[in-house]
């Protein structure tokens, strides 16, 4: 017999809830094939089969938390196979969770699905709503009073009118119904204990599509066919309920990209049941697990200075080259690519903050690998661009872009999460211009890029003082005070703002 224990998912990880197990017990199982989901706070994995055989017996239950190493099934194993490989038990990133192959954002894709479906025993849970009303309210659709309610073809009513508000559905399939303007009720799950599964969303879509009635709009459904419930107000705010817009509306003078925020629709107003004046949202894994490193960063003695960066000529810059570069890469060129450009250029310059502190001393790091703050869905995560001195100003775009995509749509791997040795947090998407970032420990320093803005400033010519209107960013760095001091971090920042003021018509995209 093989047992099959929970792998690390991660240098800084403990425990992960059990997801969904992709196999049931009798079920044969080949070395390597994907054998259940694990959650954690950084990232959705699936973990792949250390043996092949038949599957004896689960051991934890989905929606359970549980350390590594710790047993959570049994394998007999089948005669002659080949032995486990070194390492099979690192888990790879989830496919089937993955909702980004239906509405692909550019990137952070629309999902932010590593918010977990439950962190506690599924017995022990207590979900955030009970009441249909509420239940509606957290799937981020009207109530379920306005859709009827769906059954079998054995009049089966679906697991959501009868218990679990979430119905224990993955992160990305609750997304991927919030997409599309569905509640749970509407849906019967095929899955395990009546389970709702990305399939069991796709089909219910696809009828509906075919009936052309998707959005609530149109002709009955086909014969045979569950009837979908009225569109809700997300799925009728200004675009298709299959591709909401991939972020607000957000200033013009923005240098973040527009993939680096959240790729979310309007939520639904609560409903509130009567007489009800609270109610208890638990914490997600990703929540708890952000909360303690925020817990850990506090105890950092940190320090704070904020500096003007005129943007002018990255912006004639990329003015100039943005048309011709999205027709030929097929993506944006964003303000963001320059400034980690600058950053890991500066760095060359400053080693001691590409760097870890720890009690023995500040540990140097030879590779420059930049964390970039990507915000998800009531989440943040800071995936790594790895060697990002060896890329130019093209290659770290298409990086941001990739990681942003991923993040969103759940594929990130654990290794885009580890190693980071600089983080830059791109706040100016949303128009901020001043923000306190907190230090992404064990590191050093952080930067963020505040928004773009055109603002009068005085400039010294031959002929005297002139005002000037000069496109102008605010760069706040983040330091460890235990670590390096305000004159460092000045001389740091200078040049990064030197090597941006330095751009011309002529500098290198490639």
């Amino acid at each position: 017999m093989g047992k099959v224990t929970m792998p690390q998912l991660g240098e800084s990880v403990a425990e992960g809830t059990i997801g969904k197990w992709l196999k049931s017990v009798g079920d044969e199982v080949a070395l390597d094939e994907p054998l259940l989901e694990v959650i954690t706070d950084k990232v959705n994995a699936e973990v792949p089969s250390p043996f092949a055989g038949t599957l004896r017996e689960i051991l934890v239950q989905e929606g359970q938390n549980v350390p590594y190493g710790v047993e959570i099934a049994v394998i007999e194993e089948t005669a002659g196979a080949t032995a486990p490989k070194a390492g099979a038990a690192a888990p790879k990133p989830a496919a089937k969770a993955n909702v980004g192959a239906e509405a692909p954002t550019g990137a952070a894709t629309t999902p932010a699905a590593t918010t977990p479906a439950a962190t506690t025993p599924a017995a022990a849970t207590t979900p955030a709503a009970t009441t249909p009303a509420a239940a509606a309210a957290t799937a981020g659709t009207t109530p379920a009073a306005a859709s009827p309610v769906a059954t079998t073809a054995e009049g089966r009513v679906p697991v959501m009118a009868v218990g679990d508000p979430d119905a224990r559905m993955t992160p990305a399939v609750r997304l991927m119904m919030r997409k599309h303007g569905l509640s749970p009720m509407q849906i019967v799950g095929t899955g395990h204990a009546g389970r709702i599964t990305r399939e069991d969303v796709i089909a219910f879509v696809d009828r509906g599509s075919t009936a052309g009635s998707a959005t609530g709009r149109g002709a009955a459904p086909a014969a045979g066919a569950t009837a979908p419930g009225p569109a809700t107000p997300t799925a009728e705010a200004g675009s298709p309920s299959v591709q909401p817009a991939l972020a607000p509306s957000l200033p013009s003078h923005s240098p973040g990209l527009v993939s680096s925020a959240p790729s979310s629709s309007p939520s639904s107003p609560v409903v509130w049941e009567s007489g009800q004046d609270e109610v208890l949202v638990p914490h997600t894994q990703m929540r708890r697990g952000i909360a303690a490193q925020m817990t850990r960063a506090a105890a950092i003695p940190a320090a704070y200075s904020t500096f003007e960066a005129d943007m002018t000529a990255v912006v004639n810059l990329r003015a100039a080259q943005a048309g011709a570069y999205k027709a030929r890469e097929g993506v944006g060129l964003s303000f963001l690519p320059f400034v980690v450009k600058a950053v890991v250029e500066a760095l060359h310059g400053h080693p001691d903050l590409n760097a870890h502190y720890v009690e023995e001393g500040l540990l140097r790091k030879r590779r420059v690998n930049i964390g970039i703050a990507i915000a998800v869905e009531n989440g943040l995560i800071v995936p790594v661009i790895h060697d990002a001195d060896q890329l130019s100003i093209n290659g770290i775009n298409r990086a941001v872009q990739d990681l942003a995509s991923r993040a969103r749509s759940n594929k990130l791997r654990l290794d885009d999460l580890q190693g980071g040795t600089f983080t830059i947090d791109n706040t100016g998407w949303f128009g901020s211009v001043l923000t306190v970032p907190i230090i992404n420990a064990p590191e050093v320093c952080i930067l963020t890029t505040e928004a773009v803005v055109k603002r009068p400033v005085v400039r010294e010519t031959p002929e005297g003082d002139v005002l000037a209107v000069r496109s102008m960013m605010n760069l706040v760095a983040g330091y460890d005070h235990r670590a390096t001091d305000g004159a460092q971090i000045g001389l740091f920042v200078r040049d990064v703002i030197c090597w941006l003021e330095a751009v011309g018509a002529d500098s290198p995209i490639y």
